[in-house]
């Protein structure tokens, strides 16, 4: 058994695929209109074309707004992403104008950032010693 997909949802689909493409330098996988305003939206790493995919999940269900403001509220990030290195990633994104909740902090054998996707969620980084 592998992971196939998984998501994060997201206050705007069109909003959050600029930011995961433009910014973070993911590439759109999957676009494809499932009703109205809703897409199958996915995106997956440049390094890792056929691997899991990113869904961009609208947040319209009610159960989901409360969820994301609990975990921003406590500082929970949705979901990690692996990182060459988080300082130089954090530089780059900073660069960029990314709002970071959390500036690089090393934890063991991982050096860890969390950032504000500007969609509703934390998203934090992580680079393994």
């Amino acid at each position: 058994m592998k992971i196939y997909v998984t998501s994060v949802f997201v206050d705007d689909q069109q909003k959050a695929l600029d930011f995961y493409t433009e910014v973070l330098g993911f590439i759109k996988k999957n676009d494809i209109p499932v009703g109205e305003d809703t897409r199958w939206l996915t995106v997956v790493s440049p390094e890792d074309p056929d691997g899991t995919e990113l869904v961009l999940e609208p947040s319209g269900h009610p159960v989901v707004k409360p969820y994301k403001e609990g975990l921003v509220a406590d500082g929970i990030p949705a979901t990690s992403f692996m990182v060459a290195d988080v300082h130089k990633e954090f530089e780059r994104l900073s660069g960029l104008g990314v709002t970071f909740t959390q500036e690089p902090m090393e934890a063991g054998p991982v050096t860890m950032a969390v950032f504000d996707d500007t969609c509703g969620n934390l998203i934090q980084i992580v680079t393994l010693s």
